[in-house]
């Protein structure tokens, strides 16, 4: 906990020389008792019952100054908060690989039923896209706050050939910079943006040799890196998946390598999935680290709320015991 406005705390210094006041006008007010010859009239001056129960008014209103000065001096503390405007692209891999059964009941059935939990849990500050990807990339959703949309284009999903995840790359980073553009001059600027890749495979298309090339994998990681648009991957499957091709069983074993690489580079996270459960549960750290950022937050209510109502309690003590106030 910090305070806005520490300046403020000085005043604890008055309420302790209150306490001390106090307690030194406590100790004279006995030592005068004790002149007092006449016994039976001492007793009636100062009554035994109620010798501690007198104290209980003053404690009261010392410990709400307490409370109302930490108020007054503006306490914070850190606390995780619903983002208000950000942009996420989620980038789906359709390629023929996602028809393998590795993980139940296919790659592209579970990645279906994840990827529209995480759009469900994002917060409404986000404004969700979507694109697919094969042999080139489709935007399927530009960035929006409804999430219907995406849910639905996320069942529609349909399998291709070939896997071009630098095109991928590419066409999110330009419904990025084409939704920031729209929201020109709102006087806060683009909001922050993120890409969440998933995928089962390395790039095939210009080639895994050419994922520097100009439109590869390694070359739009770079872009995004220099528009500051991390991008987090999630490598998705295992290595004994294997699809039918043409009669022939072919194996597609998750590449764990170029998504990782692809993370590096933009400066996002690497993630890998084995299973829908997995795959579900990366997705809700994805919602929380994006959905959610962390502030320093005003907590001053609290203590507020708490001084105030000792200070009733202090004044209905002192009412009630002495029929005057403390």
């Amino acid at each position: 906990m910090s305070f806005a406005h520490p300046w403020w705390l000085l005043l604890l210094l008055l309420v302790a020389a209150l306490v001390v006041g106090y307690l030194l006008l406590q100790r004279r007010k006995q030592r005068d008792t004790v002149r007092f010859t006449n016994l039976e009239l001492l007793e009636q001056v100062v009554p035994r019952r109620l010798n501690w129960v007198r104290h209980v008014p003053t404690a009261l209103l010392m410990v709400a100054l307490v409370l109302l000065t930490v108020a007054l001096s503006g306490p914070t503390a850190e606390a995780k908060v619903p983002r208000n405007r950000a942009t996420v692209m989620l980038v789906i891999d359709v390629s023929l690989s996602m028809q393998a059964t590795d993980v139940a009941p296919t790659r592209l059935q579970a990645a279906q039923v994840a990827a529209k939990g995480f759009a469900e849990r994002l917060t409404p500050g986000i404004n969700l896209g979507l694109i697919s990807f094969a042999g080139t990339a489709a935007v399927l959703v530009s960035p929006t706050a409804d999430r219907e949309p995406v849910k639905h284009a996320i069942d529609t999903l349909k399998l291709s050939e070939s896997t071009a995840t630098g095109e991928a790359i590419f066409a999110a980073l330009q419904s990025v910079q084409s939704f920031s553009q729209g929201l020109a001059g709102g006087g806060e600027g683009p909001p922050p943006a993120r890409i969440v890749l998933m995928s089962d495979g390395k790039q095939t298309l210009p080639g895994p040799e050419g994922e520097n090339e100009p439109r590869g994998s390694f070359t739009a990681s770079r872009k995004a890196s220099g528009e500051k648009i991390p991008i987090s991957t999630i490598s998705f499957g295992t290595l004994l998946g294997r699809i039918d091709l043409s009669g022939r069983s072919t194996p597609v074993p998750v590449d764990d390598a170029s998504l990782r690489e692809i993370a590096q580079i933009s400066g996002g996270q690497f993630f890998t999935a084995a299973s829908q459960e997995e795959l579900q549960q990366v997705y809700a750290t994805l919602g929380e680290q994006i959905g959610y950022e962390t502030r320093r937050v005003d907590i001053s209510h609290p203590w507020l709320l708490g001084g105030t109502l000792l200070s009733m309690l202090a004044l209905g003590c002192a009412l009630g015991l002495g029929r005057r106030l403390p």
